[in-house]
């Protein structure tokens, strides 16, 4: 942390609280829960807040925590953490490594990660409530904090505004968030503007005619039908897109058939869109509906392909001038060493920009790294860092708790504190 830490009016007391946030990191990450189904981590949350003095409202969104604490007159400032886990099975070695297990929505069994660094989210934000509520000397305004269900589905910030977010809460002059990630822990990265890709997911389910696997003329092969449009759909990025445009179309669930020697009736496609432009996403959706569409009809479907939306993110899009704000703010207490400005967006998705898209209020958000920095630069030197550092979604992903844990803090504090003067 930066020299002048322990002077701080907020950040001084960090250390006092660290191993108190460890203990709760280390506690949510052994007990993971996939999304909206969140209840454990949703209640070991609002007891922090209301430990602080917050106002507390649980099950927004069902699983949704919101904590209200006023401080005097001042902006309202929104800081957002996300709570739910994946259906993932961890490989970590981690003394406190998840081995839980959950049903999911389709009945199934499955083991249960906190993969992408939710569990440091909700930590980091349950000590930046408790610094702020101890400091009130420090700052002035109402801070709300957000502990938001259901991230990795895309459906957890809209449940929240479903469930009258807008209406029962006062809006806030900004809204932020953060996002831990694979670089060295102890740094800061951002970017106004575009800073996510919009997601798409899509399921695509297409109809033949099933036969004996010897009578291949009885039948209309949605096998071959599927294979074909897989392969079609790998050219709408490299021939219908520009050089100076980004698209990403992935097929990750191919299905069809039970037994070698039965053609199917049916085969299932998922795939996911990643885009960020909204012209050049209009563009890629409409290309393989009419992929999709071209590979049934050169196959004599019998029926029209179904293309379900499975879900969305929309593009994450920081504010310009609140973003200039943010990381002024980072760069003056961290120092220029430990914060850098990306010149590409991220390509992963997130819900977050819909609380300020949809409330119409400028929002920021930014990306702490959680590896230890030795062995990010061993794997940097040796020109390995993508075939040696584990990304978020990998059953090896876990963030160093330390100088993650108090990076993360220390950004959120600091973040808001460039509204939240005294």
């Amino acid at each position: 942390m930066a020299a002048s830490d322990r002077s701080d009016p907020v950040l001084g007391s960090l250390d006092g609280i660290v191993s108190d946030l460890e203990g709760f990191y280390k506690d949510i990450h052994a007990h993971p829960e996939l999304s909206m189904q969140e209840e454990r981590t949703s209640a070991k949350a609002a007891e922090r807040l209301e430990a602080a003095g917050f106002e507390v409202t649980r099950g927004v969104g069902k699983t949704g925590v919101v904590g209200l604490l006023q401080n005097g007159e001042g902006p309202t400032v929104m800081l957002r953490a996300d709570m739910d886990a994946l259906p993932v099975k961890e490989d970590t070695g981690l003394p406190y490594a998840s081995e839980a297990t959950a049903t999911d929505r389709e009945g199934n069994e499955v083991p249960v990660m906190h993969a992408c660094g939710h569990d440091m989210h909700t930590a980091c934000l349950a000590g930046v409530a408790a610094l702020l509520a101890r400091a009130t000397d420090a700052w002035s305004g109402t801070l709300m904090a957000v502990f938001q269900p259901a991230e990795e589905t895309a459906e957890g910030a809209q449940a929240m505004i479903d469930d009258g977010l807008f209406d029962r809460f006062p809006k806030p002059e900004v809204v932020l968030g953060q996002h831990v990630m694979p670089p060295p822990a102890g740094t800061i990265s951002y970017r106004a503007g575009t800073t996510q890709a919009a997601s798409d997911s899509l399921q695509i389910r297409m109809f033949g005619r099933g036969a004996h696997g010897s009578m291949p003329e009885s039948s209309i092969d949605p096998v071959i039908m599927a294979a074909a449009t897989v392969m079609r759909l790998q050219t709408i990025v490299s021939r219908e897109i520009r050089a100076t445009e980004a698209a990403v179309v992935t097929v990750g669930v191919l299905q069809a058939g039970t037994k070698e020697n039965v053609i199917p009736d049916e085969a299932i496609i998922k795939m996911n869109v990643r885009t960020f432009d909204e012209e050049v996403r209009k563009k890629v959706l409409g290309a393989i509906e009419r992929i999709v569409n071209a590979e049934a009809d050169a196959s004599d479907a019998p029926r029209r392909p179904e293309i379900t939306p499975i879900d969305r993110y929309p593009l994450t899009v920081n504010d310009p001038d609140a973003t200039g704000r943010v990381a002024e703010a980072f760069s003056s207490y961290f120092g220029h060493d430990r914060v850098e400005g990306l010149s590409a967006p991220v390509s992963a998705s997130e819900d977050f920009g819909s609380f300020g898209t949809e409330w119409h209020t400028p929002s920021v958000f930014w990306y702490i790294g959680g590896t230890d920095p030795v062995a990010y630069d061993r794997a940097k030197q040796a020109g390995r860092v993508s075939q040696d550092i584990p990304t978020n979604h990998s059953p090896n992903f876990a963030p160093v708790i330390h100088p993650t844990l108090e990076t993360g803090v220390g950004a959120m504090v600091v973040a808001a504190r460039a509204w939240l003067s005294s």
